[in-house]
């Protein structure tokens, strides 16, 4: 039997981005260390894939996985990631 800590190891954690507002015809699509980003205009995808690249340095900063975090704390960071 797994331990809570073993548990929480085994857990897997994804940031998924949908953008909705693509016109051009463009299908753009973005994978990274945690997140999968698909769709939008080129200005939405720009701006989710700097979001989750700075989630992701927040994350390294803090010394957490996006696994180990609360949905609070997850909020509060794509909050400061979002400020840009």
């Amino acid at each position: 039997m797994e331990t809570p800590r073993e548990q929480r190891s085994n857990k897997k954690a994804l940031m998924m981005g949908i953008g909705l507002d693509n016109q051009d015809g463009h299908k753009r699509i973005t994978r990274g260390e945690n997140f999968f980003l698909v769709g939008g205009s080129e200005e939405t995808h720009d701006r989710m894939t700097e979001t989750a690249i700075k989630v992701n340095e927040k994350l390294q900063a803090r010394g957490k996985h996006l696994e180990e975090i609360s949905p609070e704390e997850f909020v509060d960071i794509i909050t400061e990631a979002g400020d840009h």
